[in-house]
């Protein structure tokens, strides 16, 4: 965290070529995010001087942040490593934010600009190196508060440790579910530590916080990145949302009910209020119907007889209304079976086959069978194709078809000659004996050609 970028707290990371505390040039394109980031959209804007906020935001380790005053007019940006005041000694901070939004922080935050400290100077070298000292000590002092801790037999759990810039202070951070008596606690971590001690009592929730993480849905933790207000999550929140009371999966990493389940339980509550109450009860000719299950997204209500449960039948809520205020008159309904209509079939095409597990698998099959298939057509129909071009010949040429049919008379044809060299003299041609053409296996396939035997030119000494 030399360089001031957007880190959580890692005193080994640098993004500079060197550590400064003039911050990191990649401030906004820094791969490492940090915690309740703040996004300055005001940056490029130039108010009046008059107009200029004197306060900056500065962040610490994890989550803590806190509001300086600027009496120095100091140029800072966001990244800058600044050193500003404490009780006692000094601290060392990230400015996180500048300009007009931090006052719009301020009023979100309710802070007061009388209760704020001031900000000395820009942290020089040896400010920096005392500070990474002491961020470098924290694992070690965290697990030996934890020993002395279960040596006393206290009923709590250090989660995090941080020291001040100036290595004068450390603020432990605990969670217990009762009252801890840390009297003793104290006067051992003094002696173990030779430093101030500062003791804080933090929550469940802020407890993730600052140990930060991946939810169930992939993310980092909202609690880390931008909750900053954790409101209280019951179970009737779930009961809205018809969520099946499961600890195991509506439970977060803090051991709490997921903050996310407040998110949409507005929508649920806009939704909910068009549908007839869940104790809503049916008068019909075959018994009492109760209500059963809710399906907020099709608008549904399934009901129940109350002497046979097995059977559900769904209804529409506008169904319902009607069938709810013809009870109050003082009438009484049909018979769920008969009031059920007989639903539409819906022929549902999966377009993308995201539901079958073997849609590569057939996809390459059938296009082997395809291919395989067509190449088989092909190769009959070119056989056809062939042995019907072979037949035509045959009727055209009748003559060409006797000649063929007597083979003797086909190899006693001679070659025929050759164009030759005036000097060269003709070549003597051997006849072929009828005996050796019968001899010769005869071929019975009528595609084939027969082609007539050409013998090379007989060379000429006197040439």
């Amino acid at each position: 965290m030399s360089c001031g970028c957007k880190t959580s707290g890692d005193s080994a990371h640098s993004c500079g070529p060197k550590k400064t505390a003039n911050g990191c040039e990649n401030v906004n394109t820094c791969g490492n995010s940090y915690k309740l980031s703040v996004f300055d959209w005001l940056s490029n804007i130039n108010n009046p001087a008059p107009n200029r906020c004197d306060f900056v935001e500065v962040r610490f380790k994890n989550d803590r942040k806190s509001f300086y005053k600027n009496v120095n007019n100091i140029p800072l940006h966001i990244g800058s490593v600044i050193t500003v005041e404490s009780s006692p000694g000094h601290d060392v901070g990230v400015v996180s934010l500048t300009g007009e939004l931090v006052k719009i922080q301020m009023k979100k935050k309710k802070f007061s600009e009388e209760s704020a400290l001031k900000i000395y100077r820009q942290a020089n070298q040896k400010d920096l190196e005392v500070w990474q000292e002491a961020r470098k000590k924290e694992d070690g002092v965290k697990l030996e508060a934890r020993k002395i801790a279960q040596r006393l037999g206290l009923e709590m759990k250090v989660t995090d440790v941080e020291y001040q810039g100036d290595s004068s202070k450390i603020t432990f951070y605990y969670t217990a579910e009762n009252r801890v008596d840390f009297r003793q606690l104290i006067k051992d971590y003094a002696g173990a530590f030779r430093t101030k001690i500062d003791m804080k009592q933090i929550g469940f929730r802020q407890e993730a916080a600052k140990v930060g993480g991946i939810g169930s849905c992939g993310r980092e933790l909202c609690c880390s990145t931008w909750l900053t207000d954790f409101r209280s999550v019951n179970t009737n929140v779930a009961r809205y949302q018809q969520l099946s009371i499961n600890p195991q999966k509506l439970a977060g990493q803090c051991g709490k009910l997921k903050c996310c389940l407040n998110y949409e339980l507005d929508s649920y509550l806009d939704a909910l209020s068009n549908f007839p109450s869940s104790s809503t009860t049916l008068e019909t000719e075959k018994g009492k119907a109760f209500c059963i299950k809710i399906d907020v997204f099709k608008k549904k209500m399934w009901f129940a007889y109350v002497d046979s449960s097995i059977a559900w039948y769904d209804f529409d809520i506008d169904l319902v209304k009607k069938l709810i205020s013809k009870n109050k008159r003082g009438e009484k309904t049909l018979p769920l079976e008969d009031l059920k209509q007989p639903e539409a079939s819906t022929h549902t095409i999966d377009l993308i086959q995201e539901n079958n597990v073997d849609r590569f698998e057939k996809k390459n099959r059938g296009n082997n069978r395809n291919r395989n298939n067509q190449s088989n057509q092909n190769k009959q129909n070119n056989n056809q194709q062939s042995q019907g071009q072979g037949q035509g010949q045959k009727r055209n040429r009748p003559e060409r078809s006797e000649k063929t049919e007597n083979p003797n008379a086909q190899s006693s044809n001679q070659p025929k000659p050759q164009k030759q060299h005036p000097q060269q003299k003709a070549p003597v041609e051997k006849a072929v004996n009828n005996s050796d053409a019968d001899k010769k296996p005869q071929s019975n396939n009528p595609n084939k050609k027969k082609f007539k035997k050409k013998y090379p030119p007989k060379k000429d000494n006197n040439a």
